[in-house]
Parts: structure tokens; sequence; C-alpha cells
């Protein structure tokens, strides 16, 4: 197993969309690579912690390959939008990758590369070492299932994709 923190807007979305993706095993939203311990919501949303909201996503690298991940990832988020997704707007919205075992950083490098051909402007994606990690207040998790008509800037055609989503070979063979 492997977990890599992914943030992309509200979590709330980005944690049902990984959720439905192959071969993640678990998902927690919560408040990644901020300055201070156990922040709550409150403190997050002020933007005084520097936290993203985030979501650790544990996967089998051998079902989903960390490239796939990113790939999918890219599919739900604007990457070139600057600490804002959909309608929330603030830090604690930016868009960030944060790995956990510093071999991931190249293949990080590498998509982020890639991804940039497709687009003028420059890709927005904070791209760091994890530094830590506060699981989300209860209320939080797995709040879509809870509350199917909230609010989320990832769309129906998004979470579709995310389920019907497969690596191909050359997602396992970089």
């Amino acid at each position: 197993m492997a977990t890599i923190y992914l943030a992309g807007g509200c979590f709330w979305g980005l944690e049902k969309y990984f959720s439905l993706v192959n071969g993640v095993v678990a998902t927690d939203v919560g408040y990644a690579n901020g300055i201070t311990d156990s922040p709550s919501y409150e403190e997050v949303c002020s933007g005084r912690t520097g936290h993203a909201e985030a979501v650790r996503v544990d996967y089998d690298p051998e079902v989903a390959p960390l490239p796939f991940l990113l790939d999918v990832f890219y599919e739900a988020i604007d990457p070139v939008a600057v600490n804002r997704q959909g309608n929330d707007v603030g830090t604690q919205y930016r868009t960030g990758i944060y790995y956990t075992d510093p071999a991931e950083q190249t293949i990080i490098e590498r998509s982020i590369r890639e991804l940039q051909t497709r687009y003028d402007s420059p890709i927005a994606i904070e791209v760091a070492p994890f530094e830590n990690y506060t699981s989300a207040e209860g209320y939080h998790q797995d709040y879509l299932e809870v509350n199917p008509g909230g609010y989320c800037h990832i769309g129906r055609a998004e979470f579709d994709f995310a389920k019907s989503a497969r690596p191909t070979e050359e997602h396992f063979g970089r």
C-alpha cells in the first residue's frame, strides 16, 4: 500500500471522487502542510494556518500506480487556478500534491511537465514533501455520502470518469 496527499479545492468532492477510483482503498479528509498542529476547520478557513484542505489517498500501486492517480487527479481540478477551485477561494483551496516518498518527486515532476504542455498558463499545483496532516472533524468525513445534495465543485461527469478510469500500460511503465 502507498499514500499520497492531494489538495484540490473543497475536500468533500475530492474525497468522494477518489473513493470511486479502482485501486484506492481508503480516503480521509483533512488539513495538510500547514504551520500549526491540529487545526480546526475554522482556523484553516481563516487563512492563517497555511493548511490546504486535502485528501489522504491510500492506494494499491499494483492496481492504481501513482502516474495513473495523478492523471485522474488532473481531471478533477483546474490545474492553473491559483488558490481556488470552483466557487471556493482562499489559500486553503489551493491545489497540491504532497508526497511521502522522495522517490515519488521525480514521477510527480514529470507528470506536471506533461500536464503543462496542455496549458498556456503556468500550472499552479504546489508540489512538496508531506509535512503534516490532521484529519478533519467527523462531520466532514464522507460528507457527500451523508449529504448527497451537498455543494461540490466536481461535477457528475467527473465522478463517472473516476468510476470508470483504468490505468494503461504506460502508467505502469513510468
